[in-house]
């Protein structure tokens, strides 16, 4: 079992994770706990793919929902990566905790999702919510954003601006989580987000680069 983890979440929730062949935490896990992750601070993460992100997220609105603290929203920037993670996550917390998706109608109020503890969808189906009013939204108190760095971006940037700001004047103390691997300015959007920031550079496999010709790679050597 992680060792980490005992006492900080039900042992139903650590046992999902040691189910899933998780035994040990990864470098950025453990940098993220120690940042504040279940005392509720905000946190920023900026790990390469694969460094384990997502189970930061999930621990994250596993503590808030199990604890009685209040649901938790998935934002992710896609409709496809919404119904992946929503599939993902109703299969692995199965019987633990309920799981919706919210990615349709934009001029719907979603009251169906009042009964549920850990609610995925896109940052314009949020902003849908917000401008329609849900009743619920007061009780979300952990909000995750992947992908973030689309703060920076032309289309979707404003609304993901927008809805911060919002979700943090309708809830008071929300535990924020964004998550992304590509960050250019991380302490300045930390300091905007108030949050902790968690910087790792491990990666499951060696990031190696080269140059492909006529078949063949030619990788640099390191200096």
């Amino acid at each position: 079992m992680i060792k980490e983890l005992k006492g900080k979440l039900p042992p139903d929730i650590l046992k999902v994770y040691e189910e899933a062949g998780i035994t040990e935490l990864r470098s950025a896990q453990k940098k993220a706990i120690k940042a504040g992750l279940f005392e509720k601070k905000n946190i920023l993460v900026c790990t390469p793919t694969a460094s384990g992100k997502t189970l930061i997220a999930e621990m994250a609105a596993a503590r808030s929902i199990t604890s009685g603290d209040g649901k938790a929203v998935y934002i992710v920037p896609l409709k496809a990566l919404a119904s992946e993670k929503y599939k993902e996550f109703k299969e692995k917390y199965s019987g633990l905790l309920r799981v919706s998706i919210s990615i349709g109608d934009l001029d719907s109020k979603e009251e169906r999702l009042a009964d549920s503890d850990l609610i995925i969808c896109t940052s314009e189906k949020l902003d849908s919510l917000i401008r329609h009013r849900a009743s619920w939204l007061s009780r979300v108190k952990t909000l995750i954003i992947d992908e973030i760095h689309l703060l920076n971006d032309n289309s979707r940037g404003p609304t993901l601006e927008i809805i911060i700001t919002i979700m943090r004047e309708i809830v008071k103390g929300m535990q924020l989580i964004g998550l992304s691997a590509t960050i250019g300015n991380p302490e300045e959007l930390a300091a905007w987000l108030k949050a902790e920031l968690v910087v790792d550079d491990w990666r499951p496999v060696k990031l190696e680069k080269g140059i492909y010709l006529d078949g063949e790679v030619e990788f640099y050597e390191e200096k």
